[in-house]
């Protein structure tokens, strides 16, 4: 089956060193990325594919008790053993650069995604007090994002910490650090860390000691935080497409005489002043409003996103398509062409237990309302053996092991028909989409 809406691939080869199926398959190393070593590693669209062995520890992770899976997992070793050539792909984004074991929308995680082949990386947009537009996943997460509580721009924030006279930190759930508690130029200040925080801290230091124990500090050392503007220079320099997405904002709007409108405006300027081209930006947001904005006013509408967290409503059922407000169809005559959903929102659980997954109502409908679909995210949840599996609950009853990711990935591929995949750590979705690219033309 082909997929219905593809964006171009880049037909600029990237030579990437082979890495035997025999080592890939051990499972003895942890996945990773060499770091970067100087910025002009930035300054090239020909900057070599380095999967590392994650990809190819899923795929030697895959089960052999269904038919969906064996075929699945016979083909995927084929490639590895003998795919020697990669190419970037436009059907993988970096989420946040690469964040499973890079500081998320740092320098240093764009870089390591680039390197693991995504076609496209991800800029996450809030504003700071002087509305100036950077690079991260919430308005309000400095705290736990970034080094600001080590600094004295910890006194500046909205809930800063609060200790009793013993020293004992007291407020450890409520802390709160926003971009727009702090100037532009405060901001660049501050280091990138790995994203978790314990709540229920009694010091600062244990407080900050969060990060999920399946991630990894090995690349915390250096997290060099962006501004937007900043990323789309980058980018432009990796030869790379760019998915922004307008992050809706914690604080009352208009903020400082900024409105919606304006804020959403402001992220198109920053690309029409730095001279890209609509085609290689595709804006999102969880507000549709946003995104009509963005069709109605712009040039940069047609590839516009809308992030789908419709689930949210309080009467949504996924098999109910009449519980979806608006409905697929609506979003269709409202201008929306991208609708990007959470990937368990697209899968189902099949009755047959040799093709135990399958899409999902939701997918069928997309499809007939003639919606392209981006799926996020690949590579976010704790191990499959354990914890995490809120990205895969609708097909939770089949899954018990990480391999069966790469199940998922093909059937959001092949028969859901989704354009690209949001991973946290790319290499995945880039291998699979060169193994899969003549197939299904991705």
């Amino acid at each position: 089956m082909s997929l219905p809406f593809n964006p171009a691939r880049p037909r600029h080869l990237l030579m990437c060193a082979a890495l035997p199926l025999s080592l890939a398959l051990s499972g003895t190393a942890a996945a990773e990325a060499e770091a970067p070593a100087n910025d002009n590693e930035a300054q090239s669209s020909a900057m070599p594919v380095s999967l590392g062995p994650r990809p190819f520890f899923l795929v030697g992770d895959m089960d052999e008790d269904n038919t969906q899976s064996a075929e699945l997992k016979s083909r995927l070793e084929q490639c590895a053993a003998s795919q020697t050539v990669y190419e970037r792909s436009d059907f993988s984004i970096g989420h946040r650069g690469a964040p499973m074991m890079f500081p998320e929308h740092t320098r240093e995680s764009y870089l390591a995604a680039a390197r693991m082949g995504a076609g496209v990386l991800e800029c996450d947009v809030a504003f700071t007090e002087d509305k100036e537009l950077v690079c991260r996943h919430s308005q309000s997460d400095l705290h736990s994002t970034t080094n600001i509580l080590e600094t004295e721009l910890a006194e500046q924030c909205s809930v800063p910490p609060e200790f009793d006279d013993s020293g004992k930190l007291t407020n450890a759930a409520d802390i709160l650090c926003s971009t727009s508690d702090i100037t532009l130029a405060e901001y660049k200040t501050l280091e990138g860390r790995m994203d978790g925080v314990n709540t229920e801290a009694d010091t600062l230091e244990e407080y900050l000691a969060g990060n999920p124990s399946w991630r990894t500090e090995l690349y915390s050392s250096r997290g060099t935080l962006m501004t937007h503007a900043e990323s789309i220079e980058l980018f432009k320099s990796l030869g790379v497409k760019m998915t922004p997405e307008l992050k809706t904002p914690t604080v009352e709007m208009p903020f400082d005489g900024m409105s919606q409108q304006d804020y959403a405006q402001k992220l198109i300027d920053e690309y029409v002043a730095a001279g890209v081209e609509p085609s290689d930006v595709f804006p999102q947001s969880f507000l549709l409003d946003d995104v009509r904005y963005w069709v109605d006013n712009t040039d940069f509408g047609d590839q516009a996103v809308f992030l789908d967290d419709r689930d949210t409503q309080p009467d949504f059922d996924i098999k109910n398509p009449e519980s979806w407000q608006p409905s697929m169809q609506e979003l269709a005559d409202m201008g929306v062409k991208i609708l990007a959903p959470p990937l368990w929102m697209m899968l189902a659980e099949s009755d047959d237990a040799d093709h135990p997954i399958v899409p999902s109502v939701y997918a069928e409908q997309a499809r007939e309302a003639g919606l392209d679909m981006i799926a996020w995210s690949f590579e976010r949840s704790a191990p499959l053996t354990e914890d995490g599996a809120w990205y895969h609950q609708t097909t939770d009853n089949v899954l018990n092991n990480d391999g069966d990711k790469m199940v998922s990935l093909d059937v959001l591929a092949r028969d859901v028909g989704v354009r690209a995949v949001f991973s946290d750590w790319p290499a995945s979705v880039t291998f699979y989409a060169n193994c899969m690219a003549d197939e299904l033309n991705i």
